[in-house]
């Protein structure tokens, strides 16, 4: 396993927020949300948080390069149920040359609901390890 990062409890440590709404779709016969659906809310937050930093995805792929996932981890403390409103906390954790951590909180009005964090490999457009940019080694 190649995360290093525990992910904090405190919204305050974390940069970036976003907010969602849990979709119908996205719970299971017992109403509560899909452990897979985690995922995509992951996703969603890194991808804004990227936006607002001023690297959207598309823009970081234009340069050449793409952030492959290699790891997720996710601690599921409380379930999340059909119509909350989530909150998922995002900051940089960890990065080394070629590789990053996000370590993310999830929470629904203040309470905490899970904790998560992504590893991502940067590679070039022929899918070989590639070296992160400085502005985004800057951020751990």
């Amino acid at each position: 396993m190649r995360i290093s990062h525990q992910p904090s409890k405190r919204p305050e440590d974390y940069a970036f927020q976003h907010r969602l709404r849990v979709r119908f779709a996205e719970t299971d016969a017992m109403g509560i949300v899909h452990h897979a659906a985690y995922l995509p809310y992951l996703e969603e937050a890194r991808v804004e948080w990227l936006r607002e930093l001023g690297h959207p995805y598309d823009a970081m792929r234009a340069e050449g390069f793409d952030y492959a996932v290699l790891e997720v981890f996710t601690q599921y403390l409380r379930p999340l149920t059909f119509d909350e409103v989530v909150t998922v906390h995002v900051r940089m954790a960890a990065a080394s040359r070629a590789t990053f951590e996000i370590g993310y909180l999830i929470t629904v009005e203040g309470e905490v609901r899970s904790t998560a964090v992504t590893v991502h490999g940067c590679v070039d457009q022929q899918g070989r390890p590639a070296r992160l940019p400085v502005w985004l080694t800057a951020l751990a």
